[in-house]
């Protein structure tokens, strides 16, 4: 089987805008929507203080969005921002983000999706923490099996469990404005103001979390159709509808609940659910988690391998994960590092260990890959440029602000973990060194 690489076209392209779309909004909306609403109104205690991070946090996510999209119809190739870092900041800036991906961050988001997955299955079948083990490893197999298989496979689950999870979170939503008792709820005595403001930084954090996965549909750029018009649209269009989604379900859990009921609501979808559906509401909300994390695990599946192919195309990785399939045309290696590795991750560690480790280990990368819009427009001044960001250079900036902002809050709360997660990074400058002296073996 013969090397092949990124730039040279063999992925076909194959995913079309509304494709592209859901694997933005499908990738992005998996669990936190579920969990972090409590984390929010723990940490800020008022309607305006929640309205002002989940807001804040859909303008970062917009920002971050828009940045990229020039850079993507720029450099249209599988990879996203391991290529956008490459370009603008050299190999080792790009190896570490491909290092960091491949060792920690798309590990933990395999595994922590799919444990929340195969714990939810355990509101309609008794299951024990090693069959939950189990059925996690499971599903990442299943959906690996799915996209090793056809790109086209892949994104047709992403269509349709997307369109499933958005109409029923919408729905439920909805259910709630119209049957919900409005005096039960944060909105009978509406308290506007910011909070609790020494929570803002560790919550707009978690926030983030679960914005994530604007980024995800440069990582398959190299697969799109004509992604000069097709690539800003998807990247614009689906972080807008995953933010006003994400409003509309935290205004529905005010709606129904008080901010102290959300904020002491370990599993608030459920919570809120009950208060419209009595008993059955429980079911109704682990249904709607099952859908949903189902959706971000076969995103995330599509995705990140896509870093990995790019990275051994370069030769800063095995040059087998560069290989493509002679008949399904997925570059099936890469595909199945990544299902071995979050195998690994579901066996070893628990879903806390793993959401530690995810969060803000793509961040100091998205400054970079954001940074260099504006290092490109310098270095590659005539570099064709279909689309150029709106707002530049201040939407960039706000991004770029923003992010420094979270990591300096991050560094002053959680020390410790916040310098093991650059220790993690820092380990990989030595082993991009030996590798770019002795070559990837064949």
């Amino acid at each position: 089987m013969t090397r092949v690489t990124a730039r040279d076209g063999v992925l076909p392209r194959s995913i079309g805008a509304w494709s592209a779309a859901a694997i933005l909004v499908g990738s992005t909306i998996g669990s936190g929507i579920f969990r972090v609403p409590s984390e929010v109104a723990a940490a800020t205690g008022s309607v305006g203080g929640v309205a002002l991070l989940w807001t804040a946090g859909a303008l970062i996510a917009l920002c971050g969005a828009l940045s990229l999209a020039e850079l993507a119809v720029m450099m249209p190739r599988s990879g996203g921002i391991y290529v956008f870092i490459r370009e603008a900041w050299g190999p080792l800036p790009a190896f570490l983000f491909g290092w960091t991906r491949l060792l920690v961050i798309q590990p933990a988001v395999l595994g922590a999706i799919a444990l929340i997955f195969a714990s939810y299955i355990g509101a309609f079948v008794p299951v024990g923490e090693g069959t939950e083990r189990i059925i996690a490893a499971a599903v990442v197999v299943l959906l690996a099996a799915a996209n090793y298989r056809s790109t086209n496979w892949g994104a047709a689950v992403q269509n349709a469990s997307t369109v499933a999870k958005v109409t029923t979170l919408a729905g439920l939503a909805l259910v709630a404005f119209a049957f919900g008792d409005p005096e039960m709820g944060a909105f009978a005595a509406v308290d506007w103001s910011a909070g609790n403001a020494a929570g803002i930084g560790g919550a707009l954090v978690v926030v983030m979390w679960t914005y994530d996965g604007w980024a995800d549909l440069t990582y398959i750029a190299g697969e799109v159709r004509d992604p000069q018009r097709v690539i800003p649209r998807a990247l614009i269009a689906g972080t807008l509808a995953v933010a006003a989604i994400y409003l509309l379900v935290n205004s529905a859990y005010l709606y129904v609940m008080p901010v102290s009921d959300v904020a002491a609501s370990d599993l608030v979808a459920a919570d809120a659910a009950t208060r419209l559906f009595g008993s059955v509401g429980s079911s109704v909300a682990a249904a709607l988690v099952l859908l949903s994390t189902f959706g971000a695990l076969n995103g995330s599946m599509m995705t990140g391998p896509r870093i990995f192919f790019a990275l051994a195309d370069d030769g800063l990785f095995f040059s087998s994960v560069a290989r493509v399939h002679p008949r399904f045309e997925t570059p099936f290696v890469a595909i199945v590092v990544a299902a071995v590795l979050g195998v690994a991750f579901v066996s070893l560690r628990t879903f806390e260990q793993l959401a530690n480790a995810f969060v803000l280990g793509m961040w100091p990368f998205y400054v970079l890959a954001v940074w260099a819009v504006f290092r490109l427009r310098r270095k590659l001044p005539e570099a064709p440029r279909s689309y150029r960001v709106y707002g530049y250079p201040a939407v960039p900036i706000v991004f770029i602000g923003a992010s420094i902002f979270m990591l300096g809050d991050a560094l002053i709360r959680d020390p410790l973990s916040t310098l093991l997660g650059i220790a993690v990074i820092g380990a990989g400058i030595p082993v991009h060194f030996y590798w770019s002296r002795h070559g990837a073996a064949a």
